[in-house]
């Protein structure tokens, strides 16, 4: 019983925390650090409660949320517009993997000059790097994961006359979707980092500052255990989007469809 128990992941998850929270209690009982830097778990936890008790830290993380789904969606978009012309063209397909290896590595941090520049400081900006650091990996995922269809899987949907879009949506879609899903994750991660590093630069550019800017604001007042809580509701946010999402949609697809076990 206690076997089947400790194999759910949300019990794993528990006995971790509780885990991080005695050693980060002793560590600070210890006063290896000082405790304005390094304040006692409990405290933190307090504050947690607190600001999403009176609904500012569920705002910021909304704020945050919706520019992420934003340039995701964006990033998507453009990605459904390339496939579509690298499945017609060949041109198009070399000139996608050639921005791919020249711009995948460039991090979304370096572009926010040109980004300031072109745009201001404003919300277009934070897209535009956000797009730039989730576009790339997609792609990437996208036409790799087409790449390794079975070469069966093609010629029985060319031998049954389907169109290029039908062998889209029908053969290779589906035989990609390890890789395209692979692709959204790294998308999603990359989603987070730049826009936590473009809202410190940006600082507040909507009604509602966004979780990037709470944490700066926070660290200038050395308020940390509220900084430590806006960190939480990051980490919080990025376990329920992989349980609770990606993992569902892993099995309503890749393991109803036996690709994986």
């Amino acid at each position: 019983m206690l076997k089947a128990l400790w194999n759910k992941t949300l019990v794993k998850r528990v006995f971790y925390v509780f885990v991080i929270i005695v050693v980060w209690e002793i560590i600070f009982n210890m006063e290896v650090f000082s405790p304005l830097l390094f304040p006692s778990p409990f405290t933190v936890l307090s504050t947690f409660v607190r600001e999403i008790g009176d609904g500012s830290l569920l705002l910021k993380a909304g704020s945050s949320l919706l520019m992420i789904f934003l340039g995701l969606f964006i990033s998507v978009a453009i990605v459904i517009v390339l496939m579509t012309l690298v499945m017609i063209s060949k041109t198009i397909r070399d000139l996608s993997s050639t921005l791919i290896s020249v711009l995948d590595p460039l991090p979304g941090v370096a572009l926010l000059p040109i980004a300031i520049l072109w745009f201001g400081v404003g919300s277009e900006a934070i897209l535009f790097v956000m797009v730039h650091s989730i576009l790339w990996p997609i792609l990437l995922s996208v036409i790799t994961g087409f790449d390794s269809v079975p070469l069966i899987f093609r010629e029985v949907g060319m031998g049954m006359g389907l169109s290029k879009m039908r062998m889209m949506t029908g053969v290779y879609i589906p035989s990609a979707f390890p890789n395209i899903l692979a692709g959204l994750k790294t998308g999603w991660s990359r989603a987070w980092r730049s826009l936590i590093a473009a809202e410190m630069v940006f600082g507040a550019v909507g009604k509602i500052a966004g979780l990037g800017w709470d944490i700066y604001y926070k660290r200038s007042y050395l308020d940390m255990p509220g900084m430590f809580a806006s960190l939480i509701m990051i980490m919080i946010i990025g376990i329920l989007m992989e349980d609770y999402f990606f993992k569902r949609v892993e099995k309503a697809t890749l393991v109803k469809w036996g690709m994986v076990i």
